[in-house]
């Protein structure tokens, strides 16, 4: 079989290259013939220009200039395992605490969750149950009102803000209130990743 021959680098990039490799030293002597080979191509190669004499890098305008660095991606959130949730079902891996958010307005509720899951975390904990309610019966299914909180908890759980403290959550056992609550497992402080 014949090795096919790829392009061969131009003049400019054989100069980079051994502007970029000049201060390397090879692992091994390859032969006198190539470093004289180099030699010659390095003394025909035009000096380096200096940093100084290169124009300046356009200074960033508008948005991009104000823009903060991207912040770190968010942990991500997993679900209970089967048998843990068999444990907490059975009553033998008990709720370590729990709070209740029926009759509360959405911004109630989400101040009280925030800071129920950051003292959750604080004091160790590392399963609580958080009741959203079902819904009124008399509440208009039209309008949407009926089991707000039943639905958006679950997303704010997903947000980015509380990531930091949730692992993950999933619907309760009917044991435990069935659709109208969650079982969340609280992230150990400063752990960021991971379960």
């Amino acid at each position: 079989m014949s090795r096919r021959r790829g392009r061969q680098p131009s003049p400019e990039e054989r100069r980079l290259w051994e502007q970029v490799t000049a201060d390397v030293d090879p692992l091994a002597p390859r032969g006198r013939a190539r470093a004289e080979a180099r030699q010659a191509e390095a003394e025909e190669a035009p000096a380096p220009v200096p940093a100084a004499a290169l124009p300046a890098k356009p200074a960033a305008t508008g948005a991009s200039a104000l823009r903060p660095p991207a912040p770190p991606a968010p942990p991500p959130l997993s679900p209970l395992e089967p048998r843990q949730r068999r444990r907490i079902v059975r009553g033998s891996r008990a709720i370590d605490m729990r709070i209740d958010l029926h009759g509360l307005t959405q911004a109630e509720a989400h101040v009280r969750l925030r800071g129920f899951l950051a003292h959750a975390q604080a004091s160790g904990a590392g399963l609580v149950l958080v009741i959203t309610g079902k819904g009124a019966p008399g509440g208009s299914p039209i309008a949407g009102e009926r089991g707000i909180l039943r639905r958006v908890v679950p997303q704010w759980l997903a947000f980015p803000e509380f990531r930091p403290l949730v692992v993950g959550f999933e619907e309760a056992h009917a044991a435990h209130g069935g659709g109208g609550a969650l079982y969340v497992r609280i992230r150990k402080g400063g752990e960021r990743r991971g379960r």
